[in-house]
């Protein structure tokens, strides 16, 4: 049956994620009824990429209820500025509809949980489209853990590396604004914390963490002049700043790829009024951290010690699954094209307590998020695979969750103290 959807937020997430493959893939299944957004020059840039929009109505950001009148949708996707997300999602479950919203859910445990209590007072339900569940290589993870092969698990490693390309990008966009992103350890942990929790099958209670803005902001050690207002594409200083040149050249900024954040050279002439996406990185005004690390303690006995940086030479992650009967191991290196040296390919190691080392190979698959994209696609229009065993859509407990820890991490860094994370969630 063919459902029909309507878009909060036009953005670069929601055009190439949902909006791309609903019209080339899911077409038989899928019909775009509406796109909501508080900057009417997006839908121009949208329908300009994809005409066979054109006859589809537009409606500003005040302007949900309207749009809900006349479209009729059965599901709204959430895809705009984080803290947007709240607003849409309680506004679409009072319609009774189906909610998809992107990572993070909200950007506080309070909004978290109005949106739980909103969702048992409607006929809609939640999914927080998490896509790192859906890499091959997690999956399998996921799988191993299930078939026993760590046993209990009792500890878990995670460390995870963003470069200087990607981690500059948060601090050159709105996100390096904590009342629009909730910081990055909500927008981006949150997406490391669901993964831990979806993999051990264990609820985060307590949380410990330290956290700085060691790298980037006024003070950042790299800054070439302390002032203000600078931009990339117009910026006197960029030949002497060491995270713009490291990407460029003197005559030309390069065109990076990635699988899923664009701050290339066409940032400069971004056709979206008043927001740019190259503010400078040393602007006085961020007010969010740059590296955390801390430890989770989960209500099955499990320890996370986690740690991010988001100014590091590559990208990847670093994870071990320790249990009473085994440890997995794995190590990503993400995007290889900006890692400086050969990357190996990703997989798997399992060490049993007692007995012989294990090395699994996973086949991969192209598409974002190291290959989750296309299989979350594929669950969201085409309803979950049925020859999984498992659950791997995530809901709204889930997406609270992941939510109330990367909250939790932000508060204990804070206020130096240990956080419970029903009390994050609870709050209001």
């Amino acid at each position: 049956m063919k459902r029909r959807y309507a878009i909060c937020g036009v953005s670069n997430r929601s055009v190439k994620m949902y909006i791309g493959p609903m019209l080339q893939t899911f077409s038989k299944h899928a019909e775009i009824v509406g796109l909501l957004d508080v900057d009417a020059r997006r839908f121009d840039v949208c329908k300009s990429k994809y005409p066979e929009l054109s006859d589809v109505l537009e409606y500003g950001a005040d302007e949900f209820d309207k749009m809900v009148e006349q479209t009729k949708p059965d599901v709204i996707i959430v895809t705009g500025r984080d803290d947007t997300h709240v607003t849409y999602i309680i506004r679409a479950l009072e319609h009774d509809l189906d909610v998809l919203s992107e990572k993070p859910m909200a950007t506080t445990g309070a909004d978290c949980r109005r949106i739980i209590e909103a969702e048992k007072k409607s006929k809609g339900k939640v999914t927080v489209t998490f896509n790192y569940r859906y890499a091959p290589i997690h999956s399998r993870i996921k799988e191993m853990v299930l078939e026993g092969k760590v046993g209990r698990v009792t500890s878990v490693d995670l460390n995870w590396y963003i470069d200087t390309y990607h981690g500059a990008s948060y601090f050159k966009r709105w996100n390096r604004l904590r009342k629009h992103s909730g910081g990055l350890s909500i927008h981006k942990s949150s997406h490391h914390f669901d993964l831990v929790n979806w993999w051990t099958g264990q609820k985060p209670l307590e949380v410990f963490a330290y956290g700085a803005l060691n790298y980037y902001g006024q003070e950042g050690e790299m800054n070439p002049k302390k002032e203000d207002g600078r931009y990339c594409g117009t910026c006197v200083d960029k030949q002497d700043c060491r995270y713009f040149m490291r990407w460029s050249s003197r005559s030309k900024q390069v065109h990076v790829k990635d699988d899923h954040v664009d701050v290339g050279s066409a940032d400069v002439q971004l056709p979206y009024s008043g927001y740019r996406a190259d503010a400078c990185i040393f602007d006085s005004e961020i007010n969010i951290e740059d590296t955390y690390s801390a430890t989770v303690k989960y209500d099955g006995g499990a320890l996370l010690s986690y740690s991010v940086n988001f100014s590091l030479p590559y990208e990847g992650y670093r994870l071990a699954i320790n249990g009473t009967k085994g440890r997995i191991e794995t190590m990503e290196y993400h995007s290889a094209s900006r890692v400086p040296f050969p990357v190996p390919t990703q997989t798997i190691d399992y060490f049993p307590l007692f007995g012989s080392k294990e090395t699994i190979h996973v086949v991969h698959r192209e598409g974002g998020h190291g290959g989750g994209d296309p299989a979350l696609l594929e669950d969201i229009f085409l309803g979950p695979d049925p020859t999984r065993s498992y659950d791997i859509l995530s809901g709204s407990m889930d997406g609270a969750y992941s939510v109330g820890t990367g909250e939790a991490v932000w508060i204990s860094v804070k206020e130096n103290r240990p956080v419970r994370i029903e009390d994050v969630l609870t709050s209001t």
